[in-house]
């Protein structure tokens, strides 16, 4: 038996990447850098000696997405993909030891899925272990101290992108998932137990609904702030839910949305929407009280009505947000732009605004 971590979180270090399981990285990873500002710096498939798939590895700040679709019709990440669409496969941390991470979790209750392998090339190594979670996620522990190539070994880099342009995207906030109706505690307790994470925020029924529908979500942390997972569940309405509507197209639970973090959401949303992303429209209303009820913010509120961003604020500051609708033609995974000065929370003041903007989209695909 391995002794309770005294640190508590596993010496997790934050994000290592967050890698989606597509049906043509190819495309997704072109959608990415020109709409996203994303920069290609990584590549295997069969070109590298990797003949099952091919991946593309993406940076943009602090963030790395690996996209990854599958070669043969038989293959997993093929089959995956025809049941969930593009969806997150593995939502990966990095760590100091990867052997002691997994053996930790092991330890308290995880579910093993890829014991600890040594990746070695020219640039150095990388061990990587990996636990299952909710649906078919995964996590991985990866410890990359040792090396200095591209991704890890098996990738060749890119040294040039000729078609990158960073929108101003800084590092992943949070990574929000969804769950089946009255597993959401169970899914907490997994965090707190295995990972050590310790709940941050709790919304009920009554904090996130709309004449219609209702959610409920609890927010899990590590010690240290780095990594923030809300995890949410549909609640009884009189209509369908965008929980409801997500676990439907994706078959069974996932990743809803990432929210990544920008030092200047006024810029990053106007390069992102003169790129052609498209975000939830809220209505003007919205803007008549949000002045009065936030206070002073440094941007202009002419600014941030004309873009569609959202205000909250907390005890700590404000902070600023808008949602893209989603990224494939499933409704299922979509992107939180977010800036904070200050808030620590994760905007409770915008919960209605938001979700009957979702409603309005989920409407028009006919799934309320």
């Amino acid at each position: 038996m391995v002794a309770p971590a005294t640190d508590r979180d596993l010496l997790l270090h934050g994000y290592d990447a967050i890698e989606f399981w597509v049906g043509n990285a190819k495309q997704a990873a072109h959608y990415y850098r020109t709409g996203f500002g994303f920069r290609l710096i990584g590549y295997a498939g069969p070109e590298t000696g990797v003949r099952d798939r091919a991946s593309y590895v993406l940076e943009q700040g602090q963030i790395r997405f690996v996209l990854t679709s599958g070669l043969t019709p038989d293959h997993e990440i093929v089959r995956h993909h025809a049941l969930r669409g593009d969806a997150v496969r593995n939502v990966a941390f990095q760590v100091s030891d990867a052997e002691r991470a997994y053996a930790l979790a092991l330890d308290r209750g995880a579910a093993p899925w890829e014991a600890p392998t040594l990746h070695e090339d020219e640039h150095g190594q990388v061990r990587i272990a990996s636990i299952a979670a909710f649906g078919d996620t995964i996590h991985s522990f990866v410890e990359r101290d040792a090396y200095a190539g591209p991704y890890r070994p098996g990738f060749v880099s890119v040294a040039d992108d000729p078609i990158s342009d960073p929108a101003g995207l800084q590092a992943i906030d949070h990574v929000v998932a969804n769950v089946e109706e009255g597993r959401m505690e169970e899914w907490a307790a997994f965090y707190e137990r295995i990972l050590a994470f310790e709940p941050l925020r709790h919304f009920d029924d009554e904090d996130i609904s709309t004449e219609y529908t209702a959610l409920m979500s609890k927010v899990l942390s590590d010690g240290a702030g780095r990594i923030k997972i809300p995890i949410n569940e549909p609640a009884q309405g009189r209509k369908r839910s965008q929980i409801a509507e997500y676990l439907d197209a994706n078959s069974g639970p996932g990743i809803q949305h990432l929210a990544l973090a920008t030092d200047d959401i006024v810029a990053t949303v106007s390069r992102l929407r003169s790129r052609g992303i498209s975000f939830l429209e809220v209505p003007a209303e919205y803007y008549d009280d949000a002045e009065e009820r936030v206070g002073h913010v440094h941007e202009s509120w002419a600014d941030l009505a004309e873009l569609g961003i959202l205000v909250d604020r907390d005890e700590e500051g404000y902070l600023l947000q808008i949602f893209t609708e989603p990224v494939q033609d499933r409704p299922t995974v979509f992107y939180e732009i977010i800036q904070r000065r200050g808030a620590t929370g994760f905007g409770v003041g915008n919960f209605r605004a938001l979700f009957e903007a979702i409603e309005r989209a989920q409407a028009r695909r006919g799934n309320l």
